[in-house]
């Protein structure tokens, strides 16, 4: 039975300076903008986010573009429960901007599970026993930086590092890091800087290093090449950039280990779980991932960690401040045991 209700959505553009200049082999970010969206039944408001990347596509501006038609939507189905409904009129009044959905998608999530006094997990049945750890992430700088900023991590409780590459100095790069961090888990994300060749050559430098696995290696569009780079490399091989949406798995399944998925990347938590099952379908390994990215995003993601493997969700970490308090990372630990809050839990500061 639908249950119709009056709702009323919002959205507000924040601009969230970082804690420091954060950098990938694809530039330097010092602030972030994301869209809050609100919607409020006139009891309970619901609160989502959108941290859109322009490698997607999608800017602040796309996202504001768009946001009236997937309120229409949200409006059409009227009934916040019905969340596949909300789902394929989104999609019906808007192609492509899976960061607007998200954050229209998660503030859906988020009333829902203040409508029934539950949190996110619950909403989804998953056991909230098995917590995660989140890495944390070391950006670009030289090395002795990156050393610093690392040793400066595990000193706060930091236990997973993940370590961006893709310079002319990377090995000298991840020779600090270890030697700055010798007891901490340390993954290695790329963005797409290196050759197929360079990759395999790579590999061997990290493995010596103890590198956990490999993300994104190569170009997202190198499908031979990622190939070539899975089938030679000594470590495992997690994708980013080349798996976006249920619909990429097959075409990364008999060249990766692990996939990493992002609400940002495929419109929501609905959506994710969809890829997330998708992988599991194929054997593959799942890392729930994020962009740099308010509490009030972030936190929709967290619920879903009892169904994965590895965690990158410190996007709120690396604010200098932030509009919401959220799920507690200290130390990068996901405990959902901890949640009492209905919805995704997050609060306005």
């Amino acid at each position: 039975m639908t249950q119709n209700v009056d709702l009323e959505a919002s959205f507000e553009r924040v601009s969230l300076p970082l804690d420091r200049p954060f950098t990938i082999s694809r530039g330097t970010t010092e602030t972030t903008e994301n869209v809050i969206v609100r919607i409020d039944d006139g009891e309970r408001t619901g609160v989502g986010a959108a941290a859109p990347d322009p490698y997607y596509g999608e800017t602040p501006a796309t996202v504001e573009s768009v946001l009236p038609r997937l309120f229409d939507a949200l409006e059409t189905v009227g009934d916040p429960l019905n969340r596949a409904a909300i789902t394929r009129a989104m999609n019906d009044h808007v192609r492509g901007n899976a960061a607007a959905k998200a954050a229209v998608s998660i503030a859906v999530h988020d009333l829902v599970g203040k409508r029934l006094d539950l949190p996110l997990y619950r909403l989804f049945g998953l056991d909230p026993s098995r917590s995660i750890t989140s890495s944390f992430t070391v950006g670009l700088d030289d090395p002795q930086t990156m050393a610093d900023n690392a040793r400066e991590a595990v000193d706060a409780g930091y236990t997973v590092l993940k370590t961006k590459l893709g310079t002319d100095h990377d090995p000298e790069i991840i020779e600090a890091v270890r030697n700055a961090a010798p007891e901490a888990r340390i993954r290695v994300d790329a963005n797409e800087a290196w050759t197929p060749r360079e990759a395999v050559e790579m590999s061997k430098t990290l493995a010596h290093h103890n590198i956990e696995f490999l993300e994104q290696p190569v170009a997202a569009t190198d499908r031979d090449g990622l190939r070539f780079v899975y089938e030679h490399a000594r470590l495992p091989i997690a994708v980013d950039e080349s798996c976006v949406t249920p619909a990429d798995v097959p075409n990364v399944a008999d060249r990766s280990d692990i996939v990493v998925v992002k609400l940002m990347k495929c419109g929501g938590p609905r959506q994710a779980r969809k890829l997330i099952h998708a992988a599991r379908a194929h054997d593959l390994e799942i890392m729930l991932g994020c962009m740099v990215e308010t509490n009030a995003a972030i936190a929709g993601a967290c619920h879903l960690t009892p169904l994965v493997d590895y965690a990158d969700l410190d996007g709120a970490l690396l604010l200098a401040e932030d509009r919401y308090s959220g799920i507690d990372l200290s130390a990068g630990t996901i405990d959902l045991s901890t949640v009492n809050r209905p919805g995704t839990g997050v609060e306005p500061i």
